[in-house]
């Protein structure tokens, strides 16, 4: 499960990483023992790229690491190989330089072809879960997206159900941002057994959600750049 080079030149890569590959280490808290958690990204990139174990905010935990994709979503990641750039990406993130585009395969067709979701996104009380209706820790989060496709698929119990493709285009980002707006909606994402529905369809192997393309400005003689991914089997099927 190795993420595959797009591209690559002295100051970062450009990954395709896996559904179902975690970013980091996550410490695990078993009775008074703390054990690390599967492989990482993190450590395939130590592996590949040891210049990167002095990378970053936290080496020890994430090094090379500058942004996430959560373990069940695919799709672009940068890389940055030495610290300069990682603050030039850092920055880019920061202020929203990076312009980012996914795709979603949600359930239900949208009453809008396309729209903005404006509503900032809160930690639950008691949980780590996200929602727009909780006021703790809440940060303001901006979701662009566009209906692709429409079309009906076995749904959960069997039967014919209506499904949308969807871009996303987030301005923001917050964590699970993608997940928790397209559900405060009414269209989680098929797959997200977190923010959706606790049956899912049984063709739903995963959490239908691909980081496709990153468009921003290399701060190099490469320019504006924008690195982009092929659509994984599960949704390029459903084009």
């Amino acid at each position: 499960m190795n993420p595959k080079i797009i591209y690559e030149d002295k100051n970062f890569l450009a990954i395709d990483k896996p559904a179902g590959l975690i970013v980091h280490h996550v410490k695990i808290r078993a009775g008074k023992e703390e054990k690390e958690s599967e492989p990482t990204l993190t450590d395939w990139l130590l592996q590949k790229y040891p210049q990167v174990k002095t990378v970053g905010d936290d080496i020890v935990l994430r090094p090379g690491i500058v942004h996430r994709l959560d373990k069940e979503t695919s799709g672009v990641m940068l890389i940055p190989k030495n610290q300069e750039y990682f603050e030039y990406l850092k920055s880019l993130f920061k202020t929203s330089a990076i312009k980012k585009k996914y795709i979603a395969l949600v359930f239900g067709i949208p009453k809008n072809d396309e729209g903005t979701i404006d509503a900032a996104i809160g930690i639950k009380n008691g949980t780590l879960k996200r929602s727009v209706h909780s006021k703790k820790m809440a940060k303001p989060a901006v979701t662009d997206y566009k209906v692709i496709k429409k079309m009906h698929l076995p749904g959960a119990d069997g039967n014919d159900a209506a499904f949308s493709l969807v871009e996303v285009s987030p301005r923001t980002g917050r964590t699970h941002q993608i997940r928790v707006h397209l559900a405060s909606i009414g269209h989680s994402i098929v797959g997200d057994a977190l923010y959706g529905p606790k049956k899912q369809p049984t063709w739903a192997t995963r959490m239908m959600l691909h980081a496709k393309s990153l468009e921003f400005s290399s701060g190099s003689t490469s320019g504006f750049m924008k690195i982009e991914t092929e659509l994984p089997p599960e949704l390029e099927s459903r084009i």
